[in-house]
């Protein structure tokens, strides 16, 4: 049976720190481009819509060839979460008979995940058992090896008691998000409202390609990676 699959990008057009970044140029698109062309050109993603407040993120939205919702005024603020957000999409979709077994939560801030990333991380979805993944990439688990202050202020280690003094590669590996791509399958986010199971699964991309835009020194490293 072929899934029904949803990408969604959540795209606020308030920034602090970088003012209407997602409509900046990055190596001569709208940052928003890059994740909305990687996601139409999934051989997966049935469909791809972007949930903004912002009328220029809409416009430019569907001029590249996004489905784009306009979100309502509680969910554009800075307390507004990725959960409340791709609740709202599918409920809009719902109301539309539009029904989906697996939802992308794909952020626009992330321009160096491709559509094979999306494959790839979909492909391990449709192929295992997980009910979620999360796109990650490795870092350094000497982590493990922290403290932290415990009852009383005493010394516990931050995992457990053992870990601070084995060896490094004796460790478990660790990893963080990128932001790049969350998927779940659509009736458990219902259910549970969060992005994340009991049965969630990882795709690990390159620090490299895991750059999120946040400043002006991010956008400028996102694009001398894209010339290169």
């Amino acid at each position: 049976m072929t899934k029904k699959i949803v990408a969604i990008i959540p795209a606020r057009g308030g920034s602090k720190d970088l003012p209407g970044k997602l409509v900046i140029n990055l190596a001569g698109k709208p940052l928003i481009a890059w994740t909305i062309e990687a996601s139409l050109k999934s051989k997966y993603v049935t469909k791809t819509v972007v949930s903004s407040d912002d009328r220029e993120i809409l416009k430019i939205s569907e001029e590249y060839g996004s489905e784009a919702i306009q979100r309502p005024v509680e969910l554009a603020n800075d307390t507004a979460t990725s959960e409340s957000v791709v609740k709202h999409t599918i409920d809009f979709l719902s109301a539309r008979n539009e029904l989906f077994d697996v939802l992308v939560l794909l952020q626009p801030t992330s321009p160096l995940r491709t559509s094979n990333d999306i494959d790839n991380a979909l492909g391990i979805m449709l192929d295992t058992d997980a009910t979620a993944i999360i796109s990650v990439f490795e870092t350094d688990n000497k982590i493990l090896k922290s403290f932290k202050s415990g009852v009383n202020g005493y010394l516990e280690g931050i995992a457990n008691n053992e870990y601070p003094f084995m060896r490094r590669q004796d460790l478990p590996k660790t990893f963080m998000p990128n932001g790049a791509i969350y998927i779940i399958n659509v009736d458990l986010f219902k259910k549970y409202g969060n992005l994340m199971t009991d049965r969630t699964s990882c795709y690990v991309m390159p620090v490299n390609r895991s750059i999120d835009i946040d400043t002006f020194e991010d956008l400028s490293v996102a694009a001398e990676m894209m010339v290169d």
